[in-house]
């Protein structure tokens, strides 16, 4: 199969063949747990939004949600899991949509572990050019050595430069029901985002 992760054909085969160990067919426990402080309506981003489960639960819910992929298979079996929100759900690359005014909270499932590391420091100023100020980066984040991925493992100190100074750390604790792949290896977080401007570097994919 495909091997470079940066490329949607790489997804493509793996959802074309079943291979989605990333996948867990139902909405987290912790994800639920913090959709309850939410405000009503606020505007929510998907990146890597896979196969739809979070989706639909984020717009029954009563949230602003937009889900994004860039793999075709992944939108197209989205759309079959979320049939009632198909208009939220959208083939796009995360570092090239149009963001609009921006997003209240962006939801981190397996997508920073599933992108190469050389494409980790666009993520981090992505995340800052696309959060509202006030607003929030929350997820899971991979906790590993692991550098042969993906999933690619992260730990506190590379976050801390990913996402400082645009961010700041305000929850930190164990996932509640990880998957098989991440057990004992995965952390919720919430990062909130501060009103600093934060250049981007240009450079490719």
């Amino acid at each position: 199969m495909a091997q470079d992760s940066s490329k949607p054909d790489f997804w493509d085969t793996r959802y074309d063949k079943g291979v989605m160990p990333w996948d867990a067919g139902k909405v987290p426990a912790d994800l639920v747990a913090f959709a309850r402080e939410l405000a009503p309506g606020c505007r929510v981003l998907v990146p890597g939004c896979g196969s739809g489960h979070d989706v639909v639960f984020l717009a029954d819910a009563g949230f602003d949600v937009l889900a994004i992929d860039f793999s075709p298979p992944a939108i197209e079996l989205a759309h079959r899991n979320a049939a009632r929100f198909t208009d939220r759900i959208v083939l796009a690359d995360f570092f090239e949509f149009d963001a609009g005014p921006g997003f209240d909270v962006i939801y981190e499932r397996a997508f920073l572990c599933a992108l190469p590391r050389s494409l980790w420091t666009r993520y981090g100023e992505r995340m800052a050019q696309i959060v509202r100020p006030g607003g929030c980066l929350a997820g899971f984040w991979f906790m590993d050595d692991n550098e042969r991925g993906p999933p690619f493992g992260t730990n506190p100190a590379q976050l801390e430069s990913l996402l400082a100074p645009a961010f700041v750390l305000e929850r930190d604790v164990p996932a509640s029901d990880s998957l098989p792949v991440f057990a004992g290896r995965e952390r919720w977080q919430t990062w909130r985002r501060n009103g600093r401007t934060i250049p981007s570097t240009p450079q490719g994919r």
